[in-house]
């Protein structure tokens, strides 16, 4: 779950600009771990949650006001939100349910906790097995590279590589301005809070005519420099708060996950009793996904929808099994056709390993979130 934590999106500002040039933050899930464990924060916090959730103020939560907090759990694994993509809603309900049971109408405050309890610790085991960096992006980098020799040949590589016939200067700037890195000092260009705050302002100083024109090289790379001077200039007065992550999925999760027998088993085994069964013992197909979704974390998976290329992979794993055919398996028949799906999948990942590199904006206005104690106590040390 960890290179999706850092997902949720807040709608208002940027970084706070706290903190000194060259300073980063490793997320290790220490500090949920330490919340957790400590039984008065975690209950303060808790506390706190519980109460900006219970709307009506009748000491329980219903359905509709776990809503935030489940779509809050649904961004930070980096799902499309609610309603966008049937191939992920299922998670949703499921999350819901783990709340709910799936029979009750209102969650009490213990329950709440409870749940949310398990939800972070396993964030927590995710960041440990894949830290997220949080960077400080203040202008310093962009400067050294856009006065480095480098810079020119770069833009020029960039601009010879967009499909820039007949397309406008701002156009050509805005699409450049996506192709550079955090690396480089850029932050997400494609944010929108950056597009308004940090990249429109610099626009607007270039005239409206000039901006409109057809673009050919000699202009795109004087307007260009001009651009990125400028966005420095505006990242020394408003400092980003990036989040960056990286993650490989190449198969050794599922693996390390097949070659123990005992582990297996008893992780087959917990999905198995969790999944929705007839009256003589047995299950669909159709539950085959919230299974594999059950048990990604331990096999070292993105939960479904969070990232296209595993996703396709999955599809054809499915496909081997004629997962959508709606029979019906006892426990025997499920352990033995999940197991055909990891070895599948951990075999099309071993050939063609995906590789996940994401930076997201960490906004203030993130405090909303229910991960949101958390968040803070990270972006604080920046």
């Amino acid at each position: 779950m960890a290179s999706w934590f850092w997902k949720k999106r807040g709608g208002g500002g940027g970084g706070s600009g706290r903190g000194k040039k060259g300073e980063k933050v490793v997320l290790d899930g220490s500090d949920i771990e330490e919340l957790v464990g400590n039984k008065e924060a975690f209950s303060s916090y808790v506390d706190h949650k519980f109460h900006e959730l219970d709307r009506d103020r009748d000491g329980e939560l219903s359905v509709k006001e776990l809503e935030p907090a489940v779509a809050d759990i649904g961004a930070a694994l980096g799902l499309p939100a609610k309603g966008t993509s049937p191939d992920s809603d299922h998670i949703y309900h499921e999350v819901l349910n783990e709340f709910t049971q799936g029979k009750q109408d209102k969650v009490n405050k213990s329950e709440f906790k409870e749940v949310l309890s398990d939800i972070l610790l396993g964030m927590a085991a995710g960041l440990k097995r894949d830290p997220i960096v949080i960077l400080r992006i203040d202008g310093e980098d962009l400067k050294e590279f856009v006065e480095s020799p480098r810079f020119e040949l770069e833009a020029i590589a960039i601009f010879s590589q967009m499909e820039s016939a007949n397309a406008t200067l701002e156009k050509c700037l805005k699409m450049a301005l996506e192709q550079l890195s955090v690396e480089q000092g850029m932050p997400p260009a494609s944010d929108p809070w950056v597009l308004s705050n940090i990249i429109e302002p610099v626009l607007q100083t270039l005239s409206g005519n000039q901006l409109e024109q057809t673009a050919c090289q000699e202009m795109f790379l004087e307007e260009f420099k001009k651009v990125v001077k400028g966005i420095t200039q505006r990242l020394q007065e408003y400092p980003v708060i990036v989040a960056h992550s990286e993650n490989t999925f190449d198969g050794s999760g599922i693996k390390r996950l097949l070659s123990n027998k005992f582990e297996l088993d008893k992780l087959l085994s917990a999905a198995w009793k969790d999944l929705p069964k007839n009256h003589n013992l047995r299950t669909s197909k159709d539950y085959l996904r919230v299974a594999l979704d059950g048990i990604a974390a331990s096999a070292e998976l993105p939960p479904y929808g969070a990232v296209d290329q595993v996703d396709t992979i999955v599809n054809e794993a499915f496909k081997m099994v004629s997962a959508d055919d709606g029979k019906i398996l006892n426990e025997d028949e499920f352990k033995k056709i999940m197991t055909e799906i990891l070895g599948s999948i951990m075999l099309q990942l071993e050939g063609n390993s995906v590789f996940v590199s994401s930076n997201s904006v960490v906004h203030e206005a993130a405090s909303s979130s229910i991960l949101s104690p958390c968040l803070e106590s990270e972006v604080s040390q920046n």
